[in-house]
């Protein structure tokens, strides 16, 4: 039972580095650093897109409208710490 501890651990620390990657691009495609045209950043944006959309929709409908900016990205991160305590703080149940 402690693998599956590991591996909902790991799971969630993936999670949070593709949030991570996103945020960063999304500011660097914003300020014209990254050019989403270039075929590897447009992959990786698209792909990271794909992956993260499911995560950030049912929060985009629960967070009211900011005008431009989008809270969700912060909100994936606090609920992915909040299970992470909680699995930790219950990690008895898997041994």
């Amino acid at each position: 039972m402690q693998s599956l501890f590991e591996i909902l651990m790991l799971l969630l620390g993936v999670a949070r580095t593709f949030i991570f990657a996103h945020f960063i691009m999304s500011w660097l495609i914003s300020f014209d650093v990254l050019n989403v045209r270039q075929p590897l950043v447009g992959q990786v944006w698209y792909t990271l897109q794909r992956i993260l959309e499911p995560i950030y929709g049912p929060i985009r409908r629960f967070l009211p409208n900011m005008g431009g900016i989008d809270l969700s990205p912060i909100a994936a991160l606090l609920a992915i710490y909040i299970i992470e305590i909680v699995l930790r703080n219950n990690i008895a149940l898997f041994y």
